[in-house]
């Protein structure tokens, strides 16, 4: 088993999808031990540490890599299998912003109340009891709330020399923010450049779908991802496949948007697997599928479709990847 550990200095975070060097290569096969900070750098630490007095823009939602992947091409796929994410600090934190979020007016939703307090709330992770405690900052109501930890940005390079923002999901990954991309799900991203240069971070202890406050229980972690390759196959929007689901995405503005590429993705790809015509899958997908958000407030939007394996048959998918990668992931022993 090849086995390669990275744990990235500050200066060597990355805030882009694309317009970076690797910071390493990795061949196909590889278990990667990885670092990743929180989405405000560390530097966000107690409830009077205000994210716009510590941090700097657009320093924030840093990823670790890119990682070049031996042979990929455009026109391939990779499949990055999570077997392990785990908060590497027994603290976390979460937030509220002025002019971001669900529920407030934005810089292009433009409203005349006054804009929303900036405010810090630092959660206690308990990893043996495996919860993250609530503490109210205006009363001392508290409540424990299961830990379950999942990377909020994920994603490759984009195609055409473009590099974009972390924060911003779209066909090559980014900040989808869903609670579906847990430790035991693999996901499934369409190379754009030599190489892929995948990267990782925005660790969550939790989050609820929508991210509707606009940050979740933010959480260093310590992560460690299985990585394979499927050459000659093309996946145009991300993709998660657990043990019992499939999963397609698909980010943009506005929200009904984000839901139908999600949906298209999933019909399309469902009928592929199964043989179906076109308008039998749509059928299928809609009474047998469910439909998770991913995040409402960030500069695109993200919806996650969703159905069970055993509907359309139990298909293997990418040449049944994600279960040797799971297979993988529990020989690996640290």
């Amino acid at each position: 088993m090849n086995v390669v550990s990275y744990r990235p200095k500050p200066e060597e975070l990355s805030y882009t999808f694309g317009g970076r060097p690797p910071v390493g290569k990795v061949r196909p096969g590889t278990i990667l031990e990885i670092f990743t900070e929180d989405c405000f750098g560390g530097l966000v630490r107690t409830v009077d540490d205000l994210p716009s007095q510590v941090c700097e823009f657009p320093y924030l939602n840093p990823v670790t890599g890119p990682f070049h992947v031996e042979g990929a091409e455009p026109g391939d796929t990779l499949a990055l299998h999570f077997v392990r994410i785990t908060p590497a600090r027994d603290w976390a934190v979460s937030t509220t912003f002025p002019h971001f979020g669900a529920l407030t007016g934005t810089h292009t939703t433009a409203m005349l109340q006054p804009p929303l307090e900036e405010r810090v709330w630092r959660y206690d992770l308990d990893l043996d009891k495996g919860v993250a405690v609530y503490h109210a900052r205006s009363s001392d109501f508290s409540v424990e709330l299961p830990l379950d930890p999942m990377h909020g940005t994920v994603g490759v390079a984009p195609g055409a020399n473009e590099a974009r923002m972390t924060i911003t999901p779209d066909a090559h990954g980014g900040n989808m923010d869903t609670p579906e991309l847990r430790a035991g799900v693999t996901v499934y991203l369409g190379v754009n450049v030599e190489g892929g240069l995948f990267a990782i971070g925005d660790g969550h202890a939790r989050q609820g779908h929508g991210e509707v406050c606009g940050t979740a229980v933010e959480s260093a972690m310590n992560t460690v991802v299985a990585v394979e390759l499927i050459k000659g196959v093309a996946t145009p929007w991300p993709r998660l496949e657990d043990d019992l689901h499939l999963m397609s995405t698909g980010s943009a503005r506005p929200l009904e948007d984000a839901y139908r590429i999600s949906q298209h993705d999933l019909v399309t790809w469902a009928a592929e697997l199964t043989g179906l015509d076109t308008l039998d899958a749509y059928q299928l997908v809609s009474q047998a599928g469910e439909a998770p958000v991913g995040n409402v407030c960030d500069t695109n939007y993200t919806m996650v479709a969703k159905v069970p394996k055993a509907y359309l048959g139990g298909p293997g998918v990418y040449e049944s990847a994600h279960a040797r990668l799971r297979a993988l992931g529990s020989q690996y022993t640290s």
